[in-house]
């Protein structure tokens, strides 16, 4: 069983992965995608969104890291992903699930899940540019407006040489709101004779079993699931288990220390505000912080928030 860290957009930086790899045992984890438009882009984009890439493709901890591509013009998108792979990407990964406005409006993303022959295109021509050693995947939605095409673009995917394929069991339409349809990437990994990693309401560990039963799949991805449980990755694939509340406030610390000493320090505010909404799903403690920091608009008020909560929890304790 592998356990994949999704691509998410504003979310998952490299600052996010190299916390989450240092105390998780994921198999591999996804950038944020790649914008790619007319031309081939300079190794500067390419190792300012994965600066893994400058450390042999892999966080601190170890952790490979694959570079993912956005895009519609298929000979553009080869030329860029090798250039990943040149530049150490652990294979290269396609988006067509994307359900952002502005990136469909610009025939990025789920949109391209229309046209199935595109997408059949653009996975060919990224095939033929990378040598066959390093991986070529792609990551879908069941569709765009609906799921009747989902088979049509698995198969389009398939067809043009993709090493595996990641579905995230929801159409554009359905945005993130539950269920996943694991009926339908069930369906998908009977038919495909590829690896397919299912994606989509995988929270904890009952959930990725649940999952792994229904879809047949022995591969998982997770996105919001592992910023709302910190260490989900361990909690799938060991016996140890979730986080506690304690341990959870503890990485927050770790993870603002990192933050304020990154190069992104001056959104701290708001990225931390970020993480606590997802905390709230898993620990009714974060959502009762949460109402606290989310009036503050400094960071030295959002640490001392933090730091008092953390000596609350250890006196509780003591």
């Amino acid at each position: 069983m592998r356990v994949i860290l999704a691509p998410m957009e504003g979310v998952v930086d490299d600052l996010m992965r190299d916390i989450l790899s240092a105390i998780n045992p994921y198999d591999l984890m996804v950038t944020e995608f790649v914008r790619v438009v007319d031309q081939l882009l300079p190794e500067k984009v390419f190792i300012k969104l994965c600066p893994e890439l400058l450390n042999g493709g892999y966080t601190s901890s170890g952790t490979p890291v694959k570079i993912q591509l956005l895009g519609q013009n298929p000979e553009v998108l080869a030329k860029n992903a090798l250039r990943a792979i040149e530049l150490g990407s652990h294979g290269v990964d396609i988006n067509f699930g994307c359900p952002a406005k502005i990136v469909n409006r610009n025939k990025g993303g789920a949109v391209l899940l229309n046209e199935p022959n595109l997408v059949h295109d653009i996975v060919k021509a990224v095939r033929q540019a990378v040598p066959q050693e390093h991986p070529v995947t792609a990551k879908i939605r069941l569709g765009f407006e609906d799921k009747s095409q989902y088979m049509e673009n698995s198969l389009a995917i398939y067809e043009a040489g993709a090493t595996e394929l990641a579905v995230h069991a929801r159409s554009k339409v359905d945005g993130y709101k539950p269920p996943a349809y694991w009926e339908y990437i069930a369906d998908i990994n009977q038919k495909l004779p590829i690896p397919v990693i299912a994606n989509g309401e995988i929270w904890n560990k009952q959930d990725a079993l649940r999952c792994m039963e229904q879809t047949g799949c022995t591969d998982v991805m997770v996105g919001r699931g592992a910023i709302s449980l910190p260490n989900l990755a361990e909690e799938i694939k060991t016996d140890n288990p979730a986080y506690s509340w304690p341990q959870a406030l503890d990485l927050m610390l770790k993870y603002s220390e990192k933050e304020l000493e990154g190069r992104k320090s001056c959104y701290y505010p708001s990225r931390i505000k970020q993480w606590f909404s997802y905390l709230n799903r898993q620990y009714p403690e974060a959502k009762e912080l949460f109402r606290t920091l989310r009036i503050f608009k400094t960071t030295e008020e959002i640490i001392q928030a933090l730091e008092t909560a953390k000596h609350e929890q250890t006196s509780k304790n003591q």
